[in-house]
């Protein structure tokens, strides 16, 4: 290596560890500036001076002296703060504008700027005099610089993975590396499902080479015989190939989701600053608690979250928390608390920010909703309204808040990840943001439906639920189309008019899903329900950066891709959109339907099946497990059975025994359809007496469709 490229490699390391050491030192003045007792605050000190030596040691090996001298200052302004035993206000100030400084110096490195008239060079003077005379420092002016600038909190550190053999001792690697990495494991993941595919195709192409030997005799028999049985070996080892794959994938990108994961409080550095500045500069007090921080979240997710937390952090202090005087009027502590906290339900985070301040002016917000000409409906639903572009209740423009831009950011970003927002108070108690966001970015368990003549994805978490629509389920409101439900009446839009695509040919009982986002709902009818699967997600990248309604792509297990919508942006579309009034066909005289007989306890999978048979024109009696199924079949009869194997009471293979040893249905076909893919499992299913067997993961809507007309 040249000496050009070794003095970048030793100043991207500088940068890395700079940035590293800036956030432990705003770590550590923070806790210093609480008062601890006497033994924390010798550990303090000691972190302190220990984290300012490494960075005056570091820069004096990539020769950027004037980080060599601040530090060197600092050094001996922190060993005076250790002779005192105590952090007077304006060293501690001091300190945090260092810190600032030193930032700064980082990103003008980093962007090869000049250092001369830097805020560190110009802090050198001070520093040099708070060393000689710690007690007759000047105070800091009241508005800090960094309380003024709309920054994010400096980025987390590179992630740091154990390699193997190394006995734990941890290795650098950068983000960008580990995101191409899951990009590679991903692929692996795709190429292993549609080895899956290819199995079942090698397998329908033996079924047919065995039906053409039995129509052939003498030599040409024994020859496709043996091509018969060449290809069976294939077959398994193809399969065997394709369970060694998915194997290795899912393990590899198990292991690199493990090497992407920040802990909660390290993605969020910075936060607690940033409050303690703004409050210095309002002249509150405020204090910063954060609660999950050992929480271990996806880098990506943390880093979509870092914009929408300081907003709701920055909203918290401006807007939320009063200030010492009007706080001791109303009896609170003069003190404010705003709390951080992050927790999993399922598969899903839920990060919540809160104050005890006077929390929403419901009439101001109203009032200024009513000016800017928004919908007011005059109930609690109206607090929405703040996260309106434009609508701000503050009575000026200041650095921080009146610009009415905060909540329209955090609502359109926490959007943009497939979460939700929302938001509660209780006046003169506080106010609490809830964001909503998946627990991974990269993976989704999504719905595949057809609108317009193209093929989209809809995150299953947000479908409620899949509807087979009927004349009577729709009422007319107003001019709308209105879906309803036991409860409430609920908007109905057909997909293809939200998304601006040719409409479909009317249907007797379109298929519809019920969309949720937070407490609002929507229908949504779509052409077709093809399948449920979980696919890869990718983002849409720099060139494409607002796209009406969707928030990435998905990765088909075939290799294509389907534009992934986002749900709470298609429920806001469809409140003032209307279904065209052709939404059903001119009744004509009705065909005899076939009777399938539906048994799943799962109610999404039930209800996903019951869509496809009867967008297949058969009549569907759905069931919730083995023994309702078996008795409504003694009761109202079927032509044909369609069941889970892992149900209560009566799972599917019993259910198939006691149809086969019944005189009255012994004939009837029975498709197991079930997650089961273990050679023993579809054996007993065949032993049982089942006429197909259908594994969950390579279900396919035609496959189905396809087996039952056979056996019909």
């Amino acid at each position: 290596m040249d000496r050009d490229r070794l003095a970048q490699a030793l100043m991207a390391t500088f940068l890395e560890e700079l940035e590293e050491h800036v956030a432990a030192l705003n770590r550590d003045l923070l806790a210093l500036e609480k008062n601890p007792a006497p033994s924390r605050f010798g550990e303090l000190m000691t972190s302190l001076l220990r984290t300012v030596h490494s960075v005056k040691g570091a820069s004096r090996a990539v020769s950027v002296g004037v980080i060599e001298m601040a530090c060197h200052r600092l050094e001996e302004v922190l060993a005076a703060v250790q002779r005192l035993h105590r952090a007077p206000p304006e060293l501690m100030e001091l300190c945090f504008t260092a810190a600032d400084a030193l930032d700064d110096a980082g990103r003008r490195l980093a962007q090869k700027q000049d250092m001369k008239g830097s805020p560190l060079e110009a802090l050198l003077p001070r520093l040099e005099e708070a060393a000689r005379a710690p007690e007759s420092i000047r105070p800091t002016p009241p508005e800090p610089v960094r309380a003024s600038q709309p920054e994010l909190p400096p980025p987390a550190p590179p992630t740091e993975v154990s390699a193997p053999g190394a006995e734990g001792l941890p290795v650098r690697v950068s983000a960008q590396k580990l995101d191409a990495l899951l990009a590679r494991s991903g692929e692996l993941r795709v190429a292993g499902l549609r080895m899956e595919g290819r199995v079942e195709v090698m397998e329908s192409v033996r079924e047919e080479l065995h039906q053409l030997r039995l129509q052939l005799k003498g030599a040409e028999e024994a020859a496709v015989r043996r091509l018969e049985t060449r290809l069976a070996q294939l077959g398994r080892e193809l399969a065997a190939d394709r369970r060694t794959l998915l194997q290795a994938t899912s393990g590899l990108d198990e292991e690199v989701r493990r090497a992407r994961t920040l802990s909660f409080a390290e993605g969020c550095a910075g936060l607690e600053r940033t409050a303690r500045d703004l409050a210095h500069a309002a002249g509150k007090e405020v204090g910063f608690e954060m609660r999950g921080g050992a929480l271990e979240l996806d880098r990506s997710l943390l880093q979509g979250l870092r914009e929408p937390l300081l907003h709701l952090v920055r909203n918290a202090v401006a807007h939320g928390v009063e200030t010492p005087e009007e706080r001791r009027k109303t009896g609170k502590p003069e003190e404010g608390r705003v709390t951080l906290s992050a927790r999993l339900r399922g598969g899903r985070v839920q990060v919540m920010v809160e104050d005890d301040g006077r929390g929403l002016d419901l009439a101001s917000i109203r009032a200024r909703g009513r000016a800017r000409g928004l919908p007011v409906l005059e109930d609690a639903g109206d607090v929405r309204l703040i996260f309106m572009s434009g609508l701000s209740t503050a009575d000026s423009v200041t650095s921080v808040s009146g610009r009415g831009v905060g909540l329209d950011v955090v609502r359109s970003q926490v959007e943009a990840m497939r979460g939700s927002v929302d938001v509660s108070f209780e006046p003169g108690q506080g106010t609490r943001f809830v964001l909503d966001v998946p627990l991974t970015l990269s993976t989704l368990r999504v719905l595949l439906v057809t609108a317009g003549g193209q093929t989209f994805a809809v995150a299953g978490e947000s479908v409620e639920r899949l509807l087979r629509l009927k004349p009577g389920d729709v009422r007319v409101v107003e001019g709308r189309q209105l879906w309803t439900a036991p409860q409430a009446l609920v908007p109905l839009a057909t997909l293809s008019t939200v998304l601006g695509l040719p409409a479909s040919v009317p249907r007797a009982h379109p298929g519809a899903m019920v969309l949720s986002a937070g407490e609002l709902r929507a229908v949504l009818v779509v052409d077709e329900v093809v399948a449920e699967q979980e696919v890869l997600i990718r983002g849409l990248g720099p060139r494409i950066r607002r796209a009406r309604h969707v928030t990435g792509m998905a990765v088909l297990p075939d290799g294509r891709m389907a534009p992934l919508l986002n749900a709470p942006s298609l429920v806001r579309a469809a409140e003032g959109r209307t279904a065209p009034t052709g939404l059903f066909p001119t009744p004509v005289e009705k065909k005899a339907r076939r009777r399938v007989l539906l048994a799943d306890d799962s109610m999404t999978t039930r209800a996903l099946e019951q869509s496809i048979l009867e967008a297949a024109g058969y009549d569907v009696l759905s069931c919730v497990d083995g023994q309702e199924a078996w008795e409504r079949l003694q009761a109202e009869g079927a032509e044909a059975i369609v069941s889970d194997v892992e149900m209560p009471r009566m799972d599917g293979f019993a259910l198939t025994e006691a149809v086969r040893g019944s005189p009255r249905f012994n004939r009837l076909p029975v498709v197991l359809v079930t997650a089961r893919s273990k050679p023993e499992d579809k054996a007993r299913g065949l032993q049982v007496g089942a006429s197909a067997y259908l594994v969950k993961s390579a279900f396919d809507q035609t496959q189905l469709l396809e087996t039952l007309r056979q056996l019909l």
